[in-house]
C-alpha cells in the first residue's frame, strides 16, 4: 500500500485495474498529494502482495468480494475516503463499494472504467476461458514467461492505445514476469460478472465522473457514454474525454487526469482556484 498523507486534506482512494498495481499511479499520486491524503492499494495477488489462501476464490475475486476486501482494509486503517478513483476494473470495484453500502464517498471517478460486459464473441468466451486457465497450474508460469518477452510485452502495451515511457514498460515487464501476478489477474477475469454488475450499476445514485481516453482500445469511450446515458442523474460535465490518450491515460498524461480530479474535492461553496 502506498500513502502520501496530508493530514489537513480530504482523502482519495486509488484502485488499479486488472493486471496492474500501485505502480500505475506513480505519476498521478504525487500530483494529488499536495491537496489530498492519497491511499493506493494493490488488489489481492497483484503487484507484490501474496495470493490469498482462501478456499472460496470465486467469491474473493468477484466484484462484490473485492469491494468487501477493500472496505475491510479501509475499516482497519480507519479511513473513510472522500473520493474513490478506479481505473478499468478498479472503477467497477469503486462503484460496488457504494452500491453495497461499504463506503459513502462524496465522489466516484471512473478512469476508462470497465463497467459493461464485453460485446460479441469476446463476451461469450472470455470469462469461461479464464476459468479454464486458472485450473491449469502451469499456465500462469507460461503466461508470465511469454508476457515478459520484449516483443510480446510491446504488443500488449500497444494494444492499450497508450504510449508509455521506458520506465513504464520496465515496470510492466517486472509485473508480468511474476506468475503469482498473472494468476491473480486470471482469477479476476474468471470471476468478473459484469452482466450482474451492470444491472446493479443502473441503480447508482452517487456522484460519478467518467474520464475517458479517446484512443482507449481496451475499454472504448462508448462504454462511458452508454453509462452516462443510463444514469439519469449525471450531467454533461460528468464525462470528460482526454484526446489522443489510451487505456493507461493516467500513466501517459498524469497532469491532465489530475486537472480533472483536483476540483472534484472542492466544496461547491468554495471559490474555484
Amino acid at each position: 500500500m502506498a500513502q502520501h498523507p496530508n493530514p489537513r486534506a480530504s482523502s482519495i482512494l486509488l484502485l488499479h485495474g486488472t493486471g496492474a498495481s500501485t505502480h500505475s499511479w506513480r505519476h498521478l499520486l504525487p500530483l494529488l498529494s499536495d491537496n489530498y491524503t492519497v491511499i493506493a492499494i494493490d488488489f489481492p495477488g497483484h503487484g507484490f502482495t501474496a495470493m490469498p489462501q482462501a478456499k472460496d476464490v470465486a467469491t474473493l475475486f468477484s466484484i462484490s468480494g473485492m469491494a468487501a476486501g477493500v472496505a475491510e482494509l479501509m475499516a482497519h486503517l480507519q479511513i473513510k475516503p472522500n473520493m474513490v478513483v478506479g481505473h478499468s476494473a478498479g472503477a467497477a470495484v469503486a462503484c460496488m463499494l457504494t452500491l453495497n453500502g461499504h463506503l459513502q464517498p462524496q465522489r466516484l471517478v471512473s478512469l476508462n472504467g470497465a463497467l459493461l460486459p464485453l460485446d460479441g464473441v469476446a463476451g461469450q468466451f472470455f470469462s469461461p476461458l479464464a476459468k479454464v486457465m486458472t485450473k491449469a497450474p502451469f499456465l500462469p508460469e507460461l503466461f508470465a514467461w511469454q508476457a515478459a518477452r520484449p516483443s510480446v510485452l510491446q504488443k500488449l502495451l500497444e494494444g492499450t492505445g497508450s504510449k508509455l515511457d521506458e520506465e513504464g514498460s520496465r515496470l510492466y515487464k517486472t509485473l508480468m514476469s511474476k506468475p503469482s501476478h498473472a494468476q491473480a489477474a486470471l482469477y479476476m477475469m474468471a470471476h468478473w460478472d459484469l452482466h450482474t454488475f451492470w444491472e446493479r450499476l443502473r441503480t447508482l445514485q452517487d456522484p460519478l465522473t467518467l474520464i475517458v481516453g479517446s484512443q482507449d482500445w481496451i475499454v472504448p469511450p462508448s462504454v462511458a457514454y452508454r453509462v452516462a446515458e443510463t444514469l439519469s442523474h449525471l450531467r454533461t460535465q460528468d464525462i470528460v474525454s482526454l484526446p489522443n490518450l489510451g487505456h493507461l491515460a493516467h500513466e501517459e498524461q498524469a497532469e491532465w487526469v489530475a486537472n480533472v480530479i483536483w476540483p472534484l474535492g472542492v466544496p461547491s461553496s468554495a471559490p474555484a482556484i
